[in-house]
C-alpha cells in the first residue's frame, strides 16, 4: 500500500455507512505506516494454527471474510488485531467498518496535558524471582537431555492501581518515550485492552518487497554514557547473545527462503536501542516469488520465531508449557494489519500490557541457552518490564511485591 501523505486522507467505508467513529477503535502506529480502524464489520476468531493445513484453513476464513467486506462496499478492506503466542488458541482480529491510513505516526498530546500518573498499590510477579530462576535451571538441564538449543521463559507482572487506568494516557506516554517503536492499542474480547511499544518487526510486505527485523540478545541501557557504550560493545561480543541471535536468523532464513526469489541477510547483527534496552538486530529484506502471499500469511509462517519461543520451535514450545505456570495469551504473539491487496505490517507483541480497569498485566521474557545465568535472565526481564512501568510512572523497587498468581491466565 502506498500510504498517502496527509492524516485522514484515506478512508474505506461500507456503502451506505456514514458514521466512521461508531463502535470500538483499534490503532496500530509504525514509523512506516499507521492505521486507525473504527467499528467492526466482522470479527475473525479462527485460530491461526500450528501447521500448513491449519494455517490454510485460517487464511481461507480470513479471505472469505475479506470477500464479504468487498461485497458490502469496502473497496480495500483491512484485517487488524492480534494473534496469540499459542496459535491453537482463538485469534482476536477484526475487519473494521472503516479505517484511516497515515504515512507517519500520530502526534501524541503533550506530557503536561496528560492526566496524573497512577499510583501502584501492589505488584504481583508470576512466577516470583525464585521460581523463575528455578525454571531457567530446569530449562538448562533439559538442553543436556534433548535436542532443544534455546527456549524463552517469561513472567507476568500484575500491577494493581489506585484507580481505573486511562488507557489513552498510558498509550500516549508509550509513544512519547519510545517514538521509533511500533505502537498498538487494541480492544480484546474480554473487555480489556492490549497496548504496547514493540521494537521488533516480524514482517512488512509492500508490493513484492518484504522486510523482517528480528531481535535476539539484549542488555539493559545505562544512565552513564561511557557505561552504556561499554554495555553495547559487550553485547556485540557476547558469545551467548550472538549464538541466541544466530538461531533466530537461521530459522527465519529457513521459513522465508522457499517463498522468496531474493533474500538478503547480513553476515552479522547490528545494534538497535530503545530507551531501556540494547538489542542485537538483523534487518532482512527480500522479494517474494509468489505475489499472492499476503503479509498475514507470511507472519503466520514465521510466528512464533525462536526470539519468543525457542529452537526447535515445537520442542521449545513444549518446554515452555512445562515450565511456565501461566498461559501467555496475546503476550509474545503478533499484532498488526493486512489489507485486501496483501500489504501490511506485523510486529511481535512484546513491551506490552493488558489493561482492565485498575489492573494491568505486564509481560517480559528472556532467551535461555545453555550458557544462560538465572540471575542475569531475571535482571533482563526486570529491564524489559521498565518500558511499560515507565508509562505507568511505577518503579519496581518501590512497589509492594507479592507472589500470589494472577486471577487470570494462570494454568
Amino acid at each position: 500500500m502506498n500510504a498517502p501523505q496527509d492524516i485522514d486522507s484515506q478512508t474505506a467505508t461500507p456503502s451506505g455507512s456514514t458514521d466512521q467513529a461508531t463502535g470500538q477503535q483499534s490503532l496500530f502506529m509504525s514509523p512506516h505506516c499507521s492505521i486507525r480502524a473504527h467499528g467492526v464489520f466482522e470479527a475473525v476468531t479462527h485460530a491461526a494454527g500450528s501447521g500448513p493445513t491449519e494455517r490454510r484453513a485460517f487464511m481461507d476464513t480470513v479471505n472469505q471474510a475479506m470477500s464479504r467486506a468487498r461485497q458490502a462496499g469496502i473497496a480495500n478492506p483491512v484485517i487488524i488485531g492480534a494473534i496469540p503466542f499459542d496459535t491453537r488458541q482463538p485469534s482476536s482480529l477484526i475487519i473494521p467498518r472503516s479505517y484511516e491510513v497515515f504515512s507517519r505516526q500520530l502526534t501524541p498530546p503533550p506530557q503536561q496535558q496528560l492526566s496524573a500518573q497512577l499510583q501502584a498499590l501492589a505488584t504481583t510477579s508470576y512466577p516470583d524471582e525464585g521460581r523463575f530462576k528455578q525454571g531457567v535451571q530446569q530449562a538448562i538441564a533439559n538442553f543436556q537431555l534433548s535436542d532443544i538449543r534455546k527456549t524463552v521463559l517469561s513472567r507476568i507482572l500484575e500491577v494493581e492501581l489506585n484507580d481505573s487506568a486511562n488507557v489513552s494516557d498510558i498509550f500516549a506516554r508509550l509513544v512519547q518515550q519510545n517514538p521509533t517503536g511500533f505502537h498498538f492499542q487494541l480492544p480484546l474480547p474480554d473487555g480489556s485492552e492490549l497496548i504496547g511499544a514493540s521494537p521488533e518487526l516480524l514482517i512488512r510486505r509492500e508490493g513484492n518487497r518484504i522486510i523482517s527485523n528480528p531481535l535476539a540478545g539484549s542488555a539493559r541501557r545505562q544512565d552513564d554514557e561511557q557505561a552504556d557504550r561499554e554495555v553495547s560493545e559487550a553485547l556485540m561480543q557476547s558469545g551467548k547473545d550472538t549464538y541466541e541471535h544466530r538461531l533466530v536468523i537461521d530459522d527465519i532464513r529457513q521459513q522465508l527462503s522457499p517463498v522468496c526469489s531474493e533474500l538478503n541477510i547480513p553476515d552479522g547483527p547490528s545494534l538497535l536501542n530503545t530507551p531501556t534496552m540494547w538489542h542485537l538486530s538483523t534487518t532482512i529484506d527480500g522479494e517474494l516469488a509468489d505475489p499472492s502471499i499476503s503479509a498475514l500469511e507470511l507472519a503466520c509462517r514465521l510466528h512464533p520465531t525462536p526470539a519468543v519461543c525457542g529452537f526447535p520451535t515445537g520442542l521449545a514450545h513444549k518446554l515452555i508449557d512445562l515450565v511456565e505456570p501461566f498461559e501467555r495469551g496475546m503476550f509474545s504473539g503478533m499484532v498488526g494489519w493486512c489489507d485486501g491487496q496483501g500489504n501490511g505490517e506485523w510486529v511481535v507483541t512484546i513491551r506490552c500490557g493488558r489493561v482492565q480497569q485498575n489492573r494491568i498485566q505486564l509481560f517480559a521474557g528472556a532467551g535461555i541457552v545453555e550458557d544462560s545465568c538465572p540471575e542475569s535472565e531475571w535482571r533482563e526481564t526486570q529491564a524489559k518490564l521498565q518500558t511499560m512501568l515507565n508509562a505507568l510512572g511505577v518503579k519496581l523497587d518501590n512497589a509492594d511485591a507479592r507472589t500470589t498468581p494472577p486471577a487470570e491466565d494462570a494454568k
